[in-house]
Formats: structure tokens, C-alpha cells, sequence
């Protein structure tokens, strides 16, 4: 069974950091480009950063440029969503996807995870 199982989310003061893992299980994630999208309560799921099988390389949205950063441990099958600097407005359900090309479009993507909350405040 292909699932995606995304953890690491909580409650974190303006400033600090947390770190999203995304574990695949009945598949070999590093075939497939992951994004990370985030959704807010009222507003569209968007997309936040992707890093692509074919060599690794990264993209991220301007509004985490700088603070978030994505890898992969291909031994573990996982993916990380490192996030720094985090602010309030950074607030949402984060999740994971996996698809055949990289992007930050919804659509692009196959296989989606059930979302870990991230919530930023004081």
C-alpha cells in the first residue's frame, strides 16, 4: 500500500524552528519529485517548496526563501522540511505529495499524506 506519513509538527514560538519529516512506505520515494504544500483555515492549500528526483535540486516559494530548506535521506525513504525563522502567518497544515514532476501545482502530484498542524505563536 503507497502511503505518505508526515510528523514533526507542534506549536512553536515566533523565532524557532521545527523540522517535517514525510516517510514513504510501499514505495521507493526517491523515483519521485516531493513537494511540501501547506494549507491555512480559510485559504487554498499552496505550495511551499519541492526537491526533484532527478538531481536533488530544490525550489522554494519567496514567502519561506531563505528560512525553509528540503532534503532527502533516500536510505531512510524520507523527506525533511527543515524550517527556520518561523512566523505566525506560517500557520497551516503542512503536507507532503509525491508525483512524477516537480512543481508547486496541486495537480502535479499523486500521492498526498494526511498533513501534520504547525502552529506558530506566543
Amino acid at each position: 500500500q503507497v502511503q505518505l506519513v508526515e510528523s514533526g509538527g507542534g506549536l512553536v514560538q515566533p523565532g524557532g524552528s521545527l523540522r517535517l519529516s514525510c516517510a514513504a512506505s510501499g514505495f521507493t520515494l526517491d523515483y519521485y519529485a516531493i513537494g511540501w504544500f501547506r494549507q491555512a483555515p480559510g485559504k487554498e492549500r499552496e505550495g511551499v517548496s519541492y526537491i526533484s528526483s532527478s538531481d536533488g535540486s530544490t525550489y522554494y516559494a519567496d514567502s519561506v526563501k531563505g528560512r525553509f530548506t528540503t532534503s532527502r535521506d533516500n536510505a531512510k525513504n524520507t523527506v525533511y522540511l527543515q524550517m527556520n525563522s518561523l512566523k505566525p502567518e506560517d500557520t497551516a497544515v503542512y503536507y507532503c505529495a509525491a508525483g512524477d514532476l516537480p512543481g508547486l501545482v496541486r495537480g502535479l502530484y499523486d500521492y498526498w499524506g494526511q498533513g501534520t498542524q504547525v502552529t506558530v505563536s506566543s
